[in-house]
């Protein structure tokens, strides 16, 4: 594996284990009330855009940054639906 290969896995397991906090802090505090919606949306759109860029482009680095960037963005936008639409639905019936 050469440098830049290993600086772009570095650099990409730096930038996705920034989410595992806010995965954290929501999951713990059963709340997501400060996540933006349109940011969440956005970032998950966004980040499956980079995921298929780097498949298409053969790029390790970018793949594996993206797809588990990917699946802390949509764990958090999950427990926004959970947490915030799914107990209005039910209190309307």
């Amino acid at each position: 594996m050469d440098l830049i290969t290993e600086l772009g896995l570095a650099a990409g397991l730096l930038t996705t284990m920034a989410y595992f906090p806010q995965v954290l802090k929501t999951w713990r505090s059963r709340s997501a009330e400060g996540m933006s919606w349109s940011m969440l949306i956005i970032l998950c759109v966004g980040i499956t855009l980079w995921l298929v860029y780097g498949l298409s482009v053969h790029d390790t680095p970018v793949i594996l940054a993206n797809l588990f960037t990917l699946l802390f963005a949509a764990a958090i936008l999950a427990m926004k639906i959970s947490y915030e639409v799914v107990p209005q639905r039910q209190a309307r019936r």
